[in-house]
């Protein structure tokens, strides 16, 4: 009795062992590669899946998109300058079957795969263009690794440069340019400005110059503005071209009088002089 007992225990325990060793459970985000006797027989889905003992080996892939940072890599640009350009990747696995049997470590395949790319890429484009045109330089990386991880099963869905460091002497001359160029637009603007102005000051001079009066009228408008400040003294302008004007009539007018008139002989023979021009103080400016 006591061996019939002895004989249950042992094989209740082998197959609990047998089961320990025969389930597999694969995850929602996973897809299993069943190998038997080291020969690849399929694909087993997410789920309580049951394998022989020892026949039997399931491997579990990730089918999840992985994301990748790729290290910072010296890069010397086509117009030979040197810059750190540290990019990230993101990519998943489409066909678990490849990835398992193509390639031994898909992660560490792709890591040194994008670092020899990213290098290549970049040093085919000059300073500026890695700068400005960073969504063609992702494009360009991505494709290239495609190409060449599609043989493994893996797709790669995104690339994209994260950090790209330069030189301090670039950094300066870099800032040195930025701040020339937005000198030169200050001025262009400047001159822009004055151009307009000048042709306003024009088409005013030349409405003043048809109407005297506004001249008149923008002086008592400038008096008015200069009059808020009761502290202040007010000088009325006076037309000048207007004054010089009057003040040369003035002066002919008085050396014209100045002019002695010649004598008139009388009827009886008398002498008569010219009677004295008297200046009306009314004609005097």
């Amino acid at each position: 009795m006591q061996a019939l007992i002895t004989v249950i225990v042992v094989a209740g325990v082998l197959l609990l062992l047998g089961l320990a060793l025969a389930v597999r459970i694969v995850k929602q985000y996973e897809q299993g590669v069943l190998f038997r006797l080291g020969r690849v027989v399929g694909t087993r889905d997410p789920g309580l899946r049951l394998i022989v003992p020892v026949v039997d080996v399931l491997r579990r892939v990730s089918l999840r998109i992985v994301t990748m940072p790729i290290q910072s890599q010296g890069i010397i640009t086509r117009d030979n300058v040197s810059v750190d350009v540290s990019a990230v990747a993101y990519f998943r696995v489409v066909d678990a079957v490849r990835s398992v049997v193509a390639i031994e470590n898909v992660r560490a395949a792709i890591d040194q795969i994008a670092q020899t790319t990213l290098r290549k890429v970049v040093g085919q484009h000059t300073l500026d263009e890695t700068l400005a045109e960073t969504s063609k330089i992702n494009l360009d990386i991505r494709e290239i690794l495609d190409v060449t991880t599609v043989a493994w099963g893996v797709e790669v869905t995104l690339v994209e440069l994260k950090d790209i460091q330069l030189p301090e002497t670039m950094k300066r001359a870099m800032a040195k340019q930025a701040e020339a160029e937005r000198e030169k637009r200050a001025k262009i603007i400047n001159a822009e400005g004055e151009s307009l102005a000048a042709a306003a000051l024009g088409e005013a001079s030349d409405t003043m110059m048809a109407h005297p009066l506004a001249l008149q009228l923008r002086n008592l408008q400038s008096l008015v503005e200069i009059g808020v400040d009761k502290n202040s003294t007010v000088v009325f302008p006076a037309p000048l071209m207007t004054t010089i004007a009057e003040l040369g009539t003035f002066l002919a007018r008085e050396q014209a009088a100045a002019v002695p008139a010649p004598a008139v002989a009388t009827s009886n023979g008398a002498v008569t002089a010219p009677a004295a021009t008297v200046t009306d103080p009314s004609d005097i400016p």
